[in-house]
């Protein structure tokens, strides 16, 4: 280096580095307050507010809040407008329309009343529902003992009366002894034997030479007949003006009628089970 060098080096310490570096930038000096406020439009508080508020920044959790008390306030609403719509209505309402309202209360009450009634009275049965089966079970029994008096399968006893046919001529034929069943059956009688052979509803009779058969059964004279009924019936009934006794008698036969407290009637027939008919309950 020579000495001119170094000399203006030594005279002028600062020039070399001031060359090197950038040029300052001057300093940004920011406008007064006053200036910025006139550039941009003053808010309002409300308008602060909105802004403050908008858009919202909700969590999940305040959104879940929310809705639940916007559906409780709105069922508030429909049950108040609803409850001032029936008041309304009421209070507007003519009397005759509020008569009618009460008379349908009245009436719902009284439905309600017997269907009370009607549920108590089910549940006294089902309590005594032990009390009413053992009463069915008398009841069935005793209807099976009245059908079997009815079919002959079962002995039977009680008042009536005892018919005695004398027939020593061999005038009496099959149909004078039906006639005086039918008669007997019409008065009344409940249980009727002829000779040892229990007369039921299928019964019927022939003649048979010196005799009539009932029901395929060979009977002879005298024919007795036990009947149970009441004997204030059947006798006079066997007794009428034209009836059964003024006409054997007209055929010579002697008829003896006796009533009796005790009338026992012990033939029995065989209970026969029908080929083809069958009951029609389910």
């Amino acid at each position: 280096m020579s000495d001119h060098e170094e000399r203006e080096r030594a005279g002028h310490p600062g020039h070399g580095l001031r060359k090197e570096l950038p040029e300052e930038v001057p300093a940004t000096v920011p406008p007064p307050r006053e200036e910025r406020e006139e550039e941009q439009p003053r808010l309002t508080g409300r308008q602060r507010l909105v802004k403050g508020l908008w858009p919202p920044r909700l969590t999940r959790a305040q959104l879940i809040v929310a809705l639940l008390l916007f559906g409780l306030g709105f069922g508030l609403a429909v049950q108040v407008a609803s409850n001032s719509d029936g008041d309304s209505a009421l209070r507007g309402a003519r009397q005759e329309d509020l008569v009618r309202i009460l008379d349908e209360l009245d009436d719902r009450t009284q439905r309600l009343e017997d269907e009370k009634q009607g549920l108590e009275k089910q549940r006294d049965e089902l309590e005594n529902s032990s009390d009413q089966a053992e009463e069915a079970r008398r009841q069935t029994v005793e209807k099976e003992r009245q059908l079997g008096i009815l079919a002959g399968t079962v002995a039977a006893q009680g008042p009536g009366i005892a018919m005695t046919i004398e027939d020593t001529k061999g005038t009496v034929e099959a149909d004078m002894l039906l006639d005086a069943i039918q008669e007997l059956r019409a008065a009344g009688a409940e249980a009727i034997q002829v000779n040892g052979v229990r007369v039921v509803a299928g019964t019927y009779l022939t003649d048979s030479g010196n005799g009539v058969s009932v029901d395929g059964n060979k009977i002879n004279a005298p024919y007795r007949f036990k009947v149970i009924g009441k004997p204030q019936d059947l006798e006079p009934a066997l007794n009428i003006p034209g009836g059964v006794v003024q006409t054997l008698e007209k055929e010579r036969a002697t008829v003896t009628v006796e009533r009796s407290s005790k009338i026992v009637v012990d033939a029995l027939r065989a209970a026969k089970r029908p080929d083809y008919a069958r009951s029609s309950s389910r």
